[in-house]
């Protein structure tokens, strides 16, 4: 299929070039809503719909962002369809990755995989195209070009923010990746505001326009956004299909979400370091105090066997010996005044 719902394209291998820019947590805690759009073509016939959720996750022991974009459809009567998956840093560095696209053709169809994932400090990524068959290309890319790559999932998440923010990165190219693994340029262009009509209403919203350089078939793609960072439509330059939002966000989601400690990646990664260090320290104490395990276990089997109606009279009766052959250690000396 010419037109790919999530944008890809096929262009040429490039220089080096500039880094994305970092997210500051409070503009990744903005981020972190779901749109819904549908897809309609130049008649205004329904053709599928496409969403975008992005959340706080971790991956392993590490805090990241979790994106989940996903469209279905038609194009010319054919079913097809574009899933990605991607767990992404704060700095929008990709620690993995799933991009799967299908287009479902009279007689056979057309299936295409893409996994990629840091490991051992390089970005390996493997694609499976299967039309009749299966043809796999492996590429590996070493970690330096991770933080300027951008994927189909790293570049959802920075166009929200690039609209939040409403400036997009001057003198800055990223790369990309073409159909062929190939290094591509991509750029991105402020188109400044415009008025658009959403569910009966007239809003503005900000359009940023991302150009995927190539000799031989340059890709544009145009975005608009609400003021809140909602995607209110997408399409690719040429394109019968566009995407539009129908309704705009219930004024819950536009409300102030308070922020949650599990939500928080800064406080949650402290809190599961304290809870490993704390473990650590209590099995290292058991270990070295066999006798614990001992004590609890004939307190638990006499107290069952007894089932006495006031538990912590019973406590006290049982552990009161102990205390009479181990006199408690002298407190502190209260200093004199």
């Amino acid at each position: 299929s010419q037109y790919n719902f999530l944008g890809c394209s096929q262009v040429e291998e490039t220089e080096r070039v500039s880094p994305p820019p970092l997210a500051e947590p409070t503009e990744l805690q903005k981020c972190v809503f779901s749109d819904s759009l549908v897809t309609v073509s130049e008649s205004g016939r329904d053709l599928g719909n496409f969403t975008v959720t992005v959340e706080f996750a971790r991956k392993g022991r590490q805090p990241c962002m979790l994106l989940h974009a996903q469209s279905q459809g038609a194009i010319d009567e054919s079913p097809c369809g574009t899933t990605v998956t991607a767990y992404l840093t704060t700095e929008l560095e990709v620690l993995e990755e799933h991009h799967h696209e299908y287009v479902k053709l009279e007689g056979h169809s057309l299936d295409k995989k893409c996994h990629m994932v840091q490991h051992n400090g390089q970005m390996v990524i493997n694609k499976i195209t299967t039309v009749g068959e299966v043809k796999g290309i492996n590429r590996v890319f070493i970690l330096e070009l991770a933080d300027r790559l951008v994927t189909e999932g790293s570049n959802l998440l920075l166009m929200r923010l690039i609209a939040l923010r409403k400036k997009v990165p001057e003198d800055v190219t990223f790369i990309s990746l073409d159909q062929g693994l190939h290094i591509i340029q991509s750029t991105f262009v402020k188109l400044g505001l415009k008025q658009l009509e959403v569910g009966g209403e007239t809003v503005e919203v900000f359009g940023v326009e991302r150009i995927v350089r190539s000799a031989e078939n340059p890709t544009t793609w145009q975005s608009y956004f609400l003021v809140d960072g909602h995607l209110a439509s997408r399409a690719q330059v040429g394109s019968p299909v566009t995407m539009r939002l129908l309704h705009l966000p219930s004024q819950l989601d536009k409300e102030k979400i308070p922020l949650i400690w599990e939500e928080d990646m800064q406080m949650r990664s402290k809190f599961l370091d304290r809870k490993e260090e704390l473990k650590a320290d209590h099995a290292s104490y058991l270990r070295r105090h066999p006798d614990i395990r001992a004590l609890i276990s004939d307190f638990l089997q006499f107290l069952l066997l007894r089932k006495p109606d006031d538990v912590f009279q019973f406590a006290r009766d049982y552990f009161l010996p102990f205390a009479s052959s181990h006199p408690p250690e002298p407190g502190p000396k209260t200093p004199s005044l």
